[in-house]
């Protein structure tokens, strides 16, 4: 039998990182401020931890919540199952989780789709928080 060659997730996550153009919290907000990136694609900032992180730790004011699990096929608009989230290609797609992690496996695999412009928040949002960056409660529904 064949051997196997294992990844490990720290292998994953320096693949997906290599691919990213990380964005800093600063400079993430003053994206926000914007309203787009500097070459204009549309700008999408994408939380996907879950409920309860974001109520112990608030959102980012602007972010919209898709969670982890779905966020690839809300995304995608040829999956059948956008439900009026789909992104474009070309859209300037910023994943947030709690330290950066989830969000830069969650954006090498948008990137693999074709999603060319997405990556991550580097440090997510507890490196938002510890830049001194606002945030907020998030929407009851």
């Amino acid at each position: 039998m064949p051997e196997r060659q294992r990844k490990t997730i720290h292998h994953l996550l320096a693949e997906a990182r290599s691919g990213l153009d990380r964005v800093a919290p600063a400079e993430l907000a003053g994206l926000m401020e914007a309203g787009s990136s500097p070459e204009g694609e549309r700008l999408r900032v994408i939380d996907v931890r879950p409920h309860e992180d974001r109520e112990r730790t608030g959102i980012i004011e602007g972010s919209e919540h898709i969670g982890l699990l779905v966020l690839q096929w809300r995304l995608d608009p040829d999956s059948g199952a956008s439900q009026g989230t789909a992104a474009g290609l070309d859209d300037r797609v910023v994943v947030v989780c709690n330290q950066g992690y989830s969000s830069s496996l969650a954006a090498g695999q948008l990137q693999q789709m074709g999603f060319v412009r997405a990556t991550d928040l580097d440090g997510g949002v507890e490196g938002w928080i510890e830049a001194g960056l606002p945030v907020v409660p998030p929407l009851r529904a």
